[in-house]
């Protein structure tokens, strides 16, 4: 029971660093953010290049969609400026997917430290740089601690079973990383806590891929509780996220096999192996839709705009 206790504890180490990464990040440039979101949306392209870049900036693609969503509703930006945005931040969420595969053990105390000291200053800047350095020595904390605990939770029978039945089933998978993720609120948590067990040996890889794929849809529904009485436009942001990642999602589920056959030979270990196909699946995504991005707005405005 108490490998439970100590599972979820990191489940809520993990959010927490990632959160006051974000507000560390935020409060350093929030109104230069703001205004790139504003100014670089004139196509598509620029609007995911842009995207891209404060989402991996501010560590969490919620975020920018929770502040892309909160233009619409002021009326500061339109849902067609806001397609390019959200190609873009499923690009730029994958950085912090690549940064929790990086071994950083030696370093993660003296960061702790470091960023407890800074964030006792009341300079506003220095502040917020020990928020984001604390919050990452608490993200990589939080992995060692999924890595720690995979191997004494499967000796309990219903962690035991579950791995099976994961193991077997690619769409079991699926649902259970879209679920998991619509709870914690985090895919990248939901993606860690699958490295952790691909590191002890318990997961097979391409139970992990379904779950970081179904992790891409459940992180939707944070876009959809933001855009609620948020308007028309607002709602309509949120919807082509969650299009987005659902097209994508049932692109590469064929794929996952070939996915699995061919990571070996784009990393040694399975926790980059996967971090890599994260990265894969969501620029492919954003990639393939860019160039028909208008005829996508169109397609969200005929399924969700009818009166």
């Amino acid at each position: 029971m108490h490998y439970i206790v100590l599972f979820i504890f990191c489940i809520l180490l993990f959010i927490f660093g990632m959160n006051i990464i974000r507000i560390g990040l935020f409060h350093i440039s929030a109104e230069k953010l703001k205004s790139w979101l504003i100014r670089l949306t004139s196509s598509p392209f620029k609007g995911m290049l842009t995207g891209t870049f404060i989402t991996a900036l501010l560590q969490s693609s919620t975020a920018v969609m929770v502040i892309t969503i909160g233009l619409i509703s002021a009326k500061i930006m339109t849902f067609p400026q806001s397609i390019g945005i959200i190609l873009g931040t499923n690009i730029g969420t994958t950085f912090k997917t690549e940064l929790i595969t990086f071994d950083i053990d030696a370093a993660i105390v003296p960061l702790a430290v470091i960023g407890a000291i800074l964030i006792l200053f009341q300079n506003k800047k220095t502040r917020s740089i020990g928020m984001a350095v604390f919050g990452i020595a608490a993200v990589f904390t939080a992995m060692k601690g999924f890595a720690y605990l995979a191997q004494p939770l499967t000796s309990l029978p219903i962690v035991h079973n579950g791995l099976l039945k994961l193991n077997g089933s690619i769409i079991m998978s699926l649902l259970i990383g879209t679920i998991l993720t619509i709870i914690i609120q985090s895919s990248t948590a939901m993606t860690g806590i699958a490295m952790g067990f691909l590191t002890a040996g318990l997961l097979k890889l391409d139970a992990g891929i379904a779950i970081m794929l179904g992790a891409n849809i459940g992180t939707c529904i944070t876009a959809i509780i933001a855009s609620i009485g948020g308007g028309k436009e607002a709602k309509l942001a949120a919807y082509a996220h969650v299009w987005l990642n659902v097209f994508g999602v049932l692109l590469f589920i064929p794929l996952i096999p070939t996915l699995t056959t061919l990571a070996p030979y784009i990393a040694s270990h399975k926790d980059v192996q996967l971090a890599h196909i994260s990265v894969i699946f969501n620029v492919a995504s954003s990639l393939i839709v860019l160039p028909f991005a208008t005829r996508f707005g169109k397609m969200i405005l005929y399924l969700h705009n009818k009166k």
